[in-house]
């Protein structure tokens, strides 16, 4: 099965002091991410990911066949070398483990405009779950949460 690239902005360089909301699916929108033992592998991953290419999570939540993170980038940041790592390494560990690929070949990408929102963004990304009639209320899904804000006050 073949996946069309998804095209990044054309003069947009991905590096800096941005936030970005993405999306990335897993391979065949297989539902890898509906027990915990999946994501134990991909999370750690994730934080250190997120350190080395100096990436704030602000909002992140592991739906069945899919993963959205709200980032925020500092001056040295890089999207798209982050994204690249992060799956890279991330489906290696998965696919020594569960012998299986994790994910599709690309990624969604929104960069956020000043005028967004940070909460609101985090607060779209946390009631995903809820929207796709998962769970009432978010708070009752683990496999969402933040680095920065109290997911209970959004």
């Amino acid at each position: 099965m073949r996946y069309p690239k998804r095209p990044r902005l054309r003069d947009f360089s991905y590096y800096g002091s941005f936030a970005y909301f993405i999306t990335i699916c897993t391979h065949q929108k297989s539902s890898y991410f509906r027990n915990k033992q999946a994501i134990n592998i991909i999370f750690p991953i994730l934080q250190q990911v997120s350190v080395q290419f100096k990436f704030t999570i602000l909002a992140y939540c592991f739906m069945p066949d899919h993963l959205h993170l709200l980032l925020a980038g500092d001056e040295n940041s890089s999207l798209q070398n982050f994204v690249k790592i992060f799956k890279q390494e991330s489906g290696f560990y998965f696919k020594q483990t569960c012998n299986v690929p994790l994910w599709q070949p690309s990624y969604y990408d929104h960069v956020l405009r000043k005028e967004e929102s940070l909460e609101g963004v985090a607060r779209y990304i946390l009631e995903n779950p809820v929207r796709k009639g998962i769970v009432n209320d978010f708070r009752e899904y683990p496999f969402l949460g933040s680095m920065v804000f109290d997911i209970n006050e959004l």
